[in-house]
């Protein structure tokens, strides 16, 4: 792993500006690009020492505050170590959030984020990789999907309600994707049930999409985030051996 140098940015979108940190190998080369799309709970410190190590693995990354429309970060006021079981109003300030992101909202910010990533000095020519946590994974489809031509891999881990029978349901993007997927989903999550994985497994083979699909036995949704209660050691390596993997294969590395 090499050295690291991350800074808070911000990014002019059509409804305002969105923060977000921005990561990449301290040295003047220019690194393949990864869009790294948050969980509900925010861009916060655990999410950017996940970002400092996909950069050390050689990616520059960014972390965008999806819910700017909401504020800047922290857009809720986290404890240090999070469990919504013991904690359950946080899902009363979080989910109004979630649901004012609209998929077309969403969709508009990918624009602006695969923009400014691609007009970054740090950044190497051609496609970017996503990787996405919880709701990120279905912003992750959905990025992929409106932009093949400028996405050649997504990650999505522990998402959730990710293929149902809502007319925007993120598996509808997949006819689109031309690059490639990898999604490691929690076991016996109830956000993502295994009619819900059939049907996307289903739809992308279907459409042609490469992929790979594997459910993390005993592991909680939301097994990478070390600052929650749903925090599974052994998943959350095995994820980063996945997404490594996925991104080692599909984007071009650095100029000499």
């Amino acid at each position: 792993m090499t050295d690291v140098r991350g800074t808070t940015v911000d990014i002019t979108t059509q409804d305002g500006t969105a923060d977000a940190y921005f990561v990449r190998p301290d040295d003047d080369a220019p690194h393949p690009a990864v869009l790294f799309y948050m969980d509900a709970f925010g861009l916060r410190p655990h999410l950017r020492t996940m970002a400092d190590r996909l950069a050390g693995a050689g990616y520059a990354v960014l972390v965008p505050n999806v819910f700017y429309r909401s504020g800047r970060t922290p857009v809720f006021d986290l404890p240090d170590f999070i469990d919504p079981g013991a904690r359950p109003e946080l899902w009363d300030r979080i989910f109004p959030v979630m649901l004012a992101l609209t998929p077309d909202l969403a969709v508009r910010d990918a624009e602006t984020y695969l923009a400014w990533l691609a007009d970054s000095p740090h950044t190497t020519d051609g496609p970017v990789g996503i990787t996405g946590y919880c709701m990120g994974a279905g912003l992750a489809l959905r990025t992929a999907g409106a932009f093949p031509e400028r996405v050649a891999a997504v990650g999505g881990f522990h998402g959730g309600r990710l293929a149902t029978d809502a007319p925007d349901s993120p598996h509808l993007t997949a006819d689109r994707i031309t690059g490639e997927v990898y999604l490691g989903y929690a076991d016996n999550d109830s956000s993502m049930t295994p009619e819900q994985i059939e049907l996307l497994d289903k739809t992308l083979d279907e459409a042609g999409v490469t992929h790979r699909t594997e459910v993390y036995a005993g592991a909680p949704h939301g097994y990478t985030q070390a600052d929650t209660a749903a925090y599974d050691a052994e998943a959350a390596e095995r994820h980063w051996t996945a997404l490594l993997d996925l991104l080692g294969r599909t984007l071009a590395r650095p100029r000499p």
